[in-house]
Order: structure tokens, then C-alpha cells, then sequence
């Protein structure tokens, strides 16, 4: 199952960093199950490298927060509830909002181009069933904006925060991927444009209050599911 995920690290990284980057990507795009166990021998033997850099990515990825680890070295992806979803949920509204809100008064005409072509590509990948693409282009849509905002600090903690929220970005796909054509990217779609609408005006209320019925759209969603996992527990 880690074989199709996880590739040999390249030379040009060192291994240990290697191996927490691809880790870490794996876990911001919702490519582990909520509650998976992460081995380090089946890891290591994935990356083709020693337990060694495996155990140093695992350590500093719980020190995120996006792992919890075990006495013995292995880790486990955080499972889901309504409650953590809900915390991650309201610093997310806080700081992206504000990232969209200083992006208003920093993005240029291209990076307005650059935002519409992703969301093009955004639609396109929906609409061809590729439904971790479309999520990917999800994110660089995301945080085109918020590296927009000129603010250092608040694109690393709104990084941190998508790193927590991998797991929910895996119930996400495996909802929107048995449904192709059903809608659901419709609302997706309608507040990208509004943010794009809103950044173009330079108004600064407009584009934060675009991204958080974005925001707010999606937890929505999830926490629809979240409730029926833990109704199942």
C-alpha cells in the first residue's frame, strides 16, 4: 500500500530530510487513513533507506502533531472527531481569512492570472475523475493567496494547521471520488471565483469573508462525516 505512495528519496536531499518531506506531503493530501499505522520497517523499507531517517521524519512529524507515536518508534495517524476538526476549523477561519484579507492589498495582475488558471485547472481536474489532483490544485490555489499576503508567519502556522487537517482531507477524497459529476465542486468552484472576484477589487473584507464560506463549506461536509465515524465507533 506504501509502495505506490512513497518513492526512493533523491541524493540531492539528505535522507533524513528526504524522508520527512515526502512523509509530510503524504500527509497534508490526505494519502493515509485516519487511525493508519505507520511502521518503520515498512516505511524504511518503502524509502529503501535505514530505520534510521524514517525514525527522525516520524519524531519530527509528531512534533507537528501529525503523527502520534508510540513508545516503540511506530506511528499512527491521528483518527477524526467533530471536536479536533471543529479547533483546527476555527484557526483556520482566523488565519486564512486574514492571510486573503492582506492578499487583497499586495496580489498583482499576475498573480491574478496565476489564480485563475488554477482555478481553471482546478475544474478540469474534477471534471477528469482525478480527484487528488483536483485537491492538490486545491491547495496551490490556497496558498498562492496566502504567500500574496506578504506574511511569513501566518503562510508557516496556516502550513501547520493543513498538516493536521490531512486526515480529513482523506475522508474528503474518499467521499468526492465515488461521486464524479455529482456537484459537489460546485461550491468550490463558486467561492474560488469570489476570492479571485474579491482580490481583483483590492477589497480586502470581500476576499476574507470569500474564504471563509470556503473554509466553512468544506468543514461543513466534513463534519457530516466525522459525526457518522464516530456514531460508528
Amino acid at each position: 500500500m506504501l509502495d505506490d505512495q512513497l518513492e526512493p528519496v533523491a541524493s540531492r536531499v539528505t535522507m533524513g530530510d528526504g524522508v520527512y518531506l515526502q512523509l509530510r506531503n503524504a500527509l497534508i493530501t490526505g494519502r493515509f487513513d485516519p487511525g493508519q499505522a505507520l511502521t518503520i520497517s515498512a516505511l524504511a523499507s518503502s524509502f529503501r533507506t535505514s530505520h534510521m531517517p524514517v525514525r527522525e521524519a516520524l519524531r519530527r512529524l509528531a512534533a507537528e502533531n501529525a503523527l502520534e507515536v508510540a513508545s516503540n518508534g511506530s506511528a499512527k495517524v491521528p483518527q477524526v472527531s467533530v471536536e479536533r476538526l471543529d479547533d483546527i476549523y476555527r484557526a483556520r477561519t482566523v488565519l486564512e481569512g486574514l492571510a486573503a484579507e492582506l492578499a487583497a492589498a499586495h496580489v498583482d495582475k499576475g498573480g491574478l492570472a496565476a489564480l485563475e488558471a488554477i482555478v481553471a485547472e482546478h475544474e478540469a481536474t474534477y471534471a477528469s475523475g482525478n480527484v487528488y489532483d483536483m485537491l492538490l490544485k486545491n491547495r496551490d490555489f490556497h496558498f498562492a493567496i496566502y504567500r500574496a499576503s506578504g506574511s511569513e508567519v501566518l503562510v508557516q502556522l496556516i502550513d501547520t494547521l493543513w498538516l493536521r487537517h490531512g486526515p480529513y482531507m482523506r475522508m474528503l477524497s474518499s467521499e468526492i471520488s465515488p461521486r464524479p459529476g455529482s456537484g459537489l465542486q460546485e461550491p468550490l468552484s463558486q467561492h474560488h471565483r469570489a476570492i479571485v472576484e474579491a482580490l481583483r477589487k483590492r477589497d480586502g473584507a470581500a476576499a476574507r469573508d470569500a474564504m471563509v464560506a470556503d473554509i466553512g463549506a468544506t468543514q461543513g461536509l466534513l463534519r457530516q462525516l466525522c459525526m457518522a465515524v464516530e456514531s460508528s465507533r
